[in-house]
């Protein structure tokens, strides 16, 4: 029971105020427009902020490692592939390919990768390397899934990667890391009055990331396009946890290290998704519905799957 209890309160708050958000949206408290505003603020202000503050104020030196960041590569790249080429052999030529490729891989590894890490160790934890590792690669695949994919799909375009790499340059999230990295190396501090404005603004970043994705949340279309929606859905939630996790463990990693790839192999799909997929001339319905499907169901998966880590003894 003391196992069940520490798994429930890692997860169960981090969705009460999702569903927080929903019910606020349904009262019509926060409207579509201020739902827009506030990912914008929270993916370019307060995130960056957290995961600065986080990594600043650590050696980050002596926590950066390698072998965990490669693992993090190797394991997205090979989600990415797997999925990809098995889909298409099964369904070729299908037009929602690119849809469900990106929905299968791509987690919520910022946002509620980092609300989850946090409710447990109080910090971003291990989340920077995970990010370092997984982030532009979801970026650059995701191009190019969608650009060989999708009914009006004309192939490979230099153009669309060329603006995706510098999207990916200039991803505050992933700036936010670098430049905490170089104040982690400085030789002196900063003055307290910086260091309590960062604090002040890192300290919203969860609680408004988790309310503008609970407000965000439309659970009609999770009816449409329902098998591979549930297919989607098993692989972003069951299949990649359980297949990865057991080999993270025979490499040793433990504790935060091990949280991390949990959220980065089993938390939901992303958002960003179904931005992109509509931005590059995609319908989005697909998404959307593993979105939606993704997020309800992994209160449900994540804590199953953080209890037997935890029964084990892994973390």
């Amino acid at each position: 029971m003391e196992q069940l209890q520490f798994s429930l309160n890692a997860t169960i708050p981090i969705f009460l105020v999702m569903v927080t958000g929903y019910l606020l949206r349904r009262a019509h408290v926060v409207d579509e427009p201020f739902i827009k505003t506030l990912n914008s603020f929270n993916y370019k202000i307060t995130l960056p902020m957290l995961l600065f503050r986080d990594i600043s104020e650590s050696d980050f030196y002596s926590v950066w490692d390698t072998k965990y960041v490669c693992f993090c590569f190797g394991v997205t790249l090979f989600c990415i592939t797997a999925i990809w080429g098995t889909a298409g052999l099964i369904r070729r030529g299908w037009a929602g390919l690119g849809e469900f490729v990106q929905a299968s891989y791509r987690s919520s590894a910022a946002v509620l990768g980092i609300a989850f890490i946090q409710n447990i160790y109080g910090d971003s934890g291990m989340a920077p390397l995970m990010i370092i590792g997984t982030v532009p690669l979801y970026n650059i695949a995701a191009v190019l899934v969608l650009s060989f994919t999708g009914p009006s799909s004309q192939g490979f375009s230099v153009k669309i990667l060329g603006k995706s790499l510098l999207d990916i340059a200039r991803n505050p999230i992933l700036l936010g890391i670098l430049l905490g990295m170089l104040a982690s190396a400085l030789p002196f501090s900063f003055p307290a009055v910086m260091t309590k404005t960062v604090s002040s603004l890192s300290v919203l970043a969860t609680p408004l990331a988790l309310i503008g994705l609970g407000a965000g949340f439309e659970g009609r279309k999770a009816l449409e396009q329902l098998k591979p929606t549930i297919i989607a859905t098993l692989l972003k939630l069951i299949v990649q946890p359980a297949l990865f996790l057991p080999l993270a463990i025979r490499l040793g990693f433990r504790g935060e290290m091990l949280v991390a790839l949990l959220v980065m192999l089993g938390a939901p799909t992303t958002v960003s998704c179904y931005i992109m997929a509509k931005n590059m001339g995609h319908p989005g319905t697909l998404t959307s519905s593993v979105v939606v499907a993704t997020t309800f169901l992994s209160s449900v998966t994540l804590t199953a799957f953080l209890f037997v880590l935890r029964v084990m003894g892994y973390i």
